[in-house]
């Protein structure tokens, strides 16, 4: 079945609770395993099939068009309704973790689910329902504000996606026209966007306070589903960063600020521009993008041939970038089909085809795993999904030249560049919401200083200048995790080391290097992250000397990069 032929029908969600209230029931009076088991399955099938592929359904309409007043009011529906169910699931929850044949369920499915259902059993108490239905309309609000971006410039009307190639143009006064106008717009509405952050911190940290764990950070962690580090080893994580890749990124940074001719350190319309001729640009629409896809996925494997011909025949993405349409990519399951779908916004950037492979990562392991019982187990923790899909976009490299022709040699330089610069990136993002949920009473200016003092640790190559917004500390309103997920921003820092782990492998022998991959694929969500790691035989991101040895092996790939003939 195709997207758009699925027949959506909004779920009853008085029908849901009265199942979930006698699938508990039915656990709780259970004789026999065979019955706890079967209790155990009917739940997994109401909430995939029944609860979550609605729901999804509508979210993904609603994104492609946040103007459509129809699935606008049915994502208004589910985030006030939903909610509604968590007291009902927390019982199903707690029914089951008591359960005296929870031994041989777990023996059965794994121990990962449940370990996964003791944290979501310390993120509720019935006294959140209201909270949850605020925190789930400010989201929305700020989701559908990115999405009514009108930019002007240059005598047209742009989305902030389609305003991006702009802001890469290789003209001088054209980028930072670019930049201007983007920064002037998310300047006007500056005040609503500290309204919405102002309201989702107090929100979040009283929810954290009601749960008895002093604020927001812990709550948060639990929500996360970290199951199998803390607080001290991100913390740990981001000392590495700062020891061992900060300076090997500057580095980067001021040849480049030379071999372009701009002052360093650079401007924030200037850094992203990696040659003077222009960053790598693929070749073709998006539907000859899409069809370069299946080349690659055709002659990767087997088993990514068959994933990327299901996506295609089925139809299952939406990658073309227009107006109301919801900013960014992401990954998610039809679970009632066993199918992922992908969301992305195409800009004619090296973007499109990173989406092609980062989000296909997801949408792969979702598809190798599809037919996991229970559900949740699909996919493992956050950190570890985005192992798939960062990884995955280094896979791709060798059919650099099929994506982008002549730009080859400039994608696979920029490519590995920015993987190394967004980890400093990504982990000041993470920094930067420990301190605002440590200190929830912060107004905007503080937050705008707090992010201004973390660029100076986390990015010293760029320096504060007259381009609005980022120029003022508020460049991290742009980003969406801070407002819709917190603390999941660390996940692909993580990730990212990991991905270059598989990059060096990739040099070395790049069918041991696939089959590393896959073995760790197959796995799904039924470890946790870090034994993941070591059942795949990966190294951890959280040992500093991992961090370390990708730095120095990436720096040394970067250095030997013969750039005399790009201009």
């Amino acid at each position: 079945m195709k997207f758009s032929e699925i027949e959506y029908t909004r779920v009853d969600m008085e029908q849901v609770k009265q199942s979930i209230a006698e699938l508990t029931e039915r656990l709780k009076a259970s004789a026999c395993f065979e019955e706890a088991d079967q209790a155990f399955l009917d739940m997994n099938a109401l909430e995939g099939a029944t609860l979550r592929t609605m729901r999804t359904v509508a979210s993904i309409r609603r994104d492609i068009d946040t103007r459509d007043p129809f699935y606008d009011g049915e994502m208004a529906f589910y985030n006030r309704e939903l909610p509604k169910l968590q007291p009902l699931k927390q019982q199903w929850t707690q029914t089951l973790l008591a359960s005296p044949f929870r031994p041989e369920l777990e023996q059965k499915y794994g121990s990962v689910s449940f370990l996964n259902s003791e944290m979501a059993n310390k993120t509720f108490i019935p006294e959140l329902v209201e909270d949850l239905q605020k925190e789930s309309a400010l989201v929305t609000e700020y989701t559908k504000l990115i999405a009514s971006a009108q930019i002007q410039f240059r005598g047209n009307t742009y989305t902030l996606s389609q305003l991006s190639p702009y802001k890469l143009s290789p003209d001088d006064a054209e980028r930072r026209e670019a930049w201007n106008a983007e920064g002037a717009w998310y300047r006007s509405v500056g005040s609503e966007l500290d309204r919405i952050y102002d309201e989702l911190v107090a929100l979040r940290d009283g929810m954290g306070k009601k749960m008895g764990y002093g604020g927001y950070t812990k709550l948060g962690y639990y929500r996360m589903n970290r199951n199998c580090y803390t607080e001290a080893d991100v913390d740990q994580f981001r000392m590495a960063v700062q020891q061992y890749l900060v300076p090997v990124v500057k580095k980067m940074y001021m040849q480049q600020a030379k071999r372009m001719g701009f002052e360093f350190p650079l401007s924030f319309a200037d850094k992203d521009l990696t040659f003077r001729s222009g960053n790598p640009q693929p070749e073709g629409t998006p539907a000859e993008i899409l069809a370069k896809g299946t080349t690659f996925y055709s002659e990767l494997s087997p088993e990514t041939k068959e994933f990327w011909n299901h996506m295609m025949e089925h139809e299952m993405m939406d990658v073309e970038s227009k107006p109301g349409k919801a900013s960014g990519g992401y990954c998610t399951s039809i679970y009632a089909l066993n199918t992922p779908f992908i969301f992305a916004n195409f800009n004619g950037t090296a973007h499109d085809v990173e989406v092609i492979t980062h989000e296909a990562g997801h949408a792969f392991a979702a598809y190798v795993n599809r037919n996991r019982v229970p559900g949740d187990v699909i996919w493992p923790s956050l950190e570890g999904c985005e192992v798939h899909s960062m990884s995955m976009e280094f896979f791709a490299e060798p059919w650099s030249e099929l994506f982008f022709g002549k730009d080859a040699k400039k994608f696979l330089y920029t490519h590995l560049s920015g993987a190394l610069s967004f980890i400093p990136y990504g982990t000041m993002v993470d920094h930067f919401q420990h301190i605002v949920y440590e200190y929830p009473e912060f107004g905007p200016e503080e937050r705008h200083q707090v992010w201004q003092e973390l660029l100076g640790v986390y990015m010293p190559w760029v320096r504060p200048d007259d381009i609005p917004f980022y120029g003022e500390g508020k460049g991290w309103q742009r980003q969406s995790h801070i407002y819709k997920r917190p603390f999941y921003y660390i996940d692909y820092c993580l990730a990212q080391t990991v991905a270059l782990s598989f990059w060096a492998m990739i040099q070395e022998d790049r069918d041991k290097a696939w089959q590393t991959y896959m073995k760790y694929t197959s796995l799904g969500g039924t470890m946790v992250f870090t034994d993941l790691l070591k059942e795949a035989g990966l190294d951890s991101p959280f040992d500093p000397g991992c961090l370390k040895h990708i730095s120095e092996k990436a720096a040394k790939s970067l250095e030997s990069f013969d750039l005399s003939d790009l201009e």
